[in-house]
């Protein structure tokens, strides 16, 4: 996404822990900073890209975080870190005249540099309005509500409905190829029937039978995003009978086989399950 941003004529200010990442972009024309406090004090718009919530409270509210900054004006958080998290982060940063837009992705990898991501943008209308041409750039753009948090619910929804239909559709090839069945067949009559979904669309053609497993989103991101998606469920009231078994599904899988591994990997332990 940074990238896209320098290639489409906008000046960047940049930190992260990863100086691999830096390097890259520095090459492209992007300013290094030394801290998350110096990118405040250079820009009046921050994107925000984080793993965890946090990591993403430390980043917004710590000690010289963003919210000390002497620039910054807008943040626009990119992370999946759930609305409770986004909500703490607006109320604190509203509190020194620093405005929060919530705009979680979708997509993956490959949508972020082809510049097809899907975007759920909550916040308030007219600073929206304020950046919204920056979202342009990075691919569709759905305007879900006006209040911090709303983007992360969807998304968690988003990110659940996703993950549990890799994981079914896991155990389904898996006993379809145990039993004798051709994969690309399976392929072929479930995308031609009731039974497709996003993974046999594209997870499994493009990542899963070639044997690549290189979607480029780690499992311990899906243990995270199911998570969160499960508890903000469970507190608007509505029981995860499913989500709660592909929580338990991903975690054990997780813990059993590493959690580094791309998300498409699961299908190698559902094997090993399976005894195949």
């Amino acid at each position: 996404m940074a990238r896209r941003l320098l290639q489409h004529g906008h000046s960047l200010v940049i930190y992260d822990k990863d100086q691999s990442a830096l390097d890259e972009l520095a090459a492209l024309g992007a300013r290094v900073a030394s801290s998350v406090r110096e990118v405040a004090d250079s820009a009046e718009v921050i994107f925000t890209s984080l793993p965890s919530p946090a990591i993403f409270k430390a980043v917004a509210t710590g000690a010289d975080g963003i919210i000390e900054g002497g620039a910054v004006r807008i943040l626009v958080d990119l992370s999946t870190v759930g609305s409770r998290a986004e909500q703490e982060v607006a109320s604190a940063l509203a509190t020194k005249g620093i405005e929060t837009v919530d705009a979680p992705v979708s997509g993956g990898a490959a949508g972020a540099e082809n510049g097809t991501l899907a975007l759920m943008i909550a916040g308030k209308s007219e600073v929206v309005e304020r950046v919204r041409a920056l979202f342009d750039v990075f691919g569709k753009v759905f305007i879900v509500g006006e209040q911090p948090g709303q983007g992360q619910l969807l998304k968690l929804l988003n990110n659940m409905l996703s993950t549990t239909a890799f994981a079914i559709t896991s155990e389904a090839f898996v006993a379809g190829v145990k039993g004798g069945l051709d994969p690309e067949v399976m392929m072929a009559v479930i995308n031609a029937g009731s039974g497709k979904n996003g993974a046999t669309l594209d997870k499994f053609p493009k990542h899963v039978l070639p044997g690549t497993f290189d979607f480029g989103f780690p499992i311990s991101s899906v243990c995270k995003d199911v998570g969160l998606a499960v508890e903000e469920c469970q507190a608007l009231g509505v029981p995860m009978w499913l989500g709660n078994a592909a929580r338990q599904l991903w975690n054990v899988a997780a813990q059993q086989d590493g959690a580094d591994r791309d998300l498409t990997d699961l299908v190698r332990t559902v094997e090993g399950w399976a005894n195949r």
